[in-house]
């Protein structure tokens, strides 16, 4: 997976000048860009166009000369914005639109719909300001847009983004962004290459009540698909409803389905492994995920030193996402992108998902600009040539899990040299520790809650479980002796039968 974060965290930040400019209040089109003529639409016609292209040979849609793109590097798409008084539905929930940049594979066509009509917004250069001598002057007024962002009542800051294949993201509930959802992934961690569908087409209804919508038209080399994406915002932050219907053209050895893409440079655990003055630096600390039998299960990130992917069967999942619990400044000392700001991203399936496994891919990186975390549900049925795929989620936006997880989450990871301090370390011993806080574990004694250890290889040496002193936590500490190879580890603390915490799960690697 290559991508280069820079490019969308400077799409959006980018141009945030007071709009001016009047704005027809209550028209039912929205007013200023230039629109094309009106032609039915709706999400059943959508649905019906993308299984006509989905029987035809995949074709790329036009793009411009890659040397064009290439010259709109990430300081020349810094210096272009779209002109306020150009932004439809100027207002709350206002659409403002992007150029193409370095890096697009083609241009997206943006549709305005109002009573289930759809008309086209006519790309023109007019309705940027740039500078004389921009690369984007040479793409001419037929080049197309590069995507969309969806504005504050502010009308200076934005709420969500699209933008680049079939990502985007979404600022709630901190007004900062962080970790990108993606329409679909295909192959990805693979012998394949992975490939990367493209949402070549949007259609944004303003209805009378309600958030906007998006409608999206996906195409890819092996699938074709139609997305509806709804929006509810709240104190808590952003809910959006996913419904699609996905149609392949040939067999896919990975599908991910609902992924999610995240940052993970290093947290705490990794003691700063690079030459730099924070301390920690990640948009996302944990993959959480609450499993069909009820089981609440965190596995921390890491940065590998090679491509790891981790595989968590099930079946009917509750839900999982990748999640920044960390909230605190002073873990991050980044007063300039606010890393404890960063969204949570939660998927709630809809329906029966059956059987199936959530899949994290971890990829090795050395800087903060690339997304190198997927998190995806991976369905255990085979997807062949002609394969039909209905999909329903909610994906929540929000500060953590929407649903209480009802035991004592994590909230630590941390790990060592084994052993006792003045005895002799042995070689290959390693010690973690583990933190836990929450309601379950109020009240109980040293003793009342018992330690659960397992791993994959070996044993675990000396666990015990205790209250932490003046603080209101539990920590669990345990010595494991690392073979070579890869060893998984699970631990959890209960009394009686019933678990207290969430299940902690780890993968050591050692060579």
């Amino acid at each position: 997976m290559d991508v280069d974060r820079r490019w969308t965290l400077s799409a959006i930040l980018a141009a945030l000048a007071p709009a001016t400019g009047s704005w027809a209040a209550g028209a039912a089109w929205p007013g200023e860009a230039p629109l094309g003529p009106a032609q039915p639409f709706s999400f059943e016609e959508l649905k019906a166009r993308a299984r006509s292209l989905a029987a035809q040979p995949h074709r790329p849609a036009p793009a411009p000369a890659a040397e064009l793109l290439r010259a709109i590097d990430y300081d020349a798409f810094g210096r272009v914005t779209y002109k306020p008084q150009a932004t439809l539905w100027r207002g709350a929930d206002g659409v403002r639109l992007f150029p193409l940049a370095s890096g697009s594979s083609a241009p997206v066509a943006i549709h305005v719909v109002s009573g289930g009509q759809a008309r086209p917004v006519l790309h023109a250069a007019s309705l940027f300001d740039m500078p004389a001598d921009s690369p984007v002057r040479r793409l001419g007024d037929q080049a197309g847009f590069g995507g969309f962002r969806l504005m504050n009542a502010d009308d200076r800051t934005d709420w969500a983004a699209w933008l680049r294949a079939s990502y985007w993201r979404s600022a709630d509930p901190f007004n900062q962004y962080g970790l990108s959802a993606r329409g679909l992934a295909i192959d990805t961690a693979t012998a394949s290459p992975e490939e990367f569908p493209v949402f070549t087409s949007f259609w944004i209804e303003h209805p009378p009540a309600g958030g906007p919508i998006v409608y999206a038209l996906l195409d890819g080399p092996s699938v074709a698909g139609a997305y509806r994406i709804g929006h509810e915002r709240g104190p808590g932050g952003l809910k959006q409803r996913i419904t699609a219907q996905l149609n392949f053209r040939k067999a896919v050895a990975r599908l991910g389905l609902a992924p999610l893409t995240s940052m993970y440079w290093y947290g705490q655990s990794e003691r700063t492994p690079a030459d730099d003055w924070r301390p920690q630096i990640h948009d996302s600390d944990g993959l959480a995920i609450w499993t069909g039998a009820g089981e609440r299960i965190w596995r921390p990130l890491h940065n590998p030193p090679r491509v790891t992917t981790s595989t968590f069967l099930d079946r009917r999942p509750r839900g999982y996402g990748l999640m920044q619990r960390d909230r605190n400044f002073a873990d991050y000392q980044d007063d300039g992108v606010f890393y404890e700001k960063r969204p949570s991203a939660w998927v709630e399936p809809l329906g029966d998902w059956g059987a199936g496994s959530v899949q994290l891919v971890e990829i090795p990186t050395k800087r903060e600009t690339e997304d190198n975390i997927v998190a995806f549900w991976t369905p255990a049925r085979t997807v062949g040539r002609g394969t039909r795929l209905d999909v329903d989620y909610r994906l929540h936006w929000s500060d953590q899990e929407p649903a209480a997880p009802g035991v004592a989450r994590v909230t630590a990871t941390r790990f060592g040299q084994g052993g006792r301090p003045g005895e002799p370390v042995q070689a290959g011993r390693r010690k973690f520790v583990v933190d836990f806080a929450g309601a379950t574990l109020a009240g109980l004694e040293r003793g009342d809650a018992e330690p659960v250890v397992s791993a994959s290889r070996g044993a675990a040496v000396a666990a015990a479980a205790y209250p932490v002193v003046g603080q209101t936590g539990w920590r669990l500490m345990f010595d494991i002796d690392i073979a070579p190879g890869v060893t998984d580890l699970r631990a959890y603390l209960r009394k009686g039968e019933s678990a207290l915490t969430e299940t902690w799960i780890y993968q050591v690697a050692a060579a």
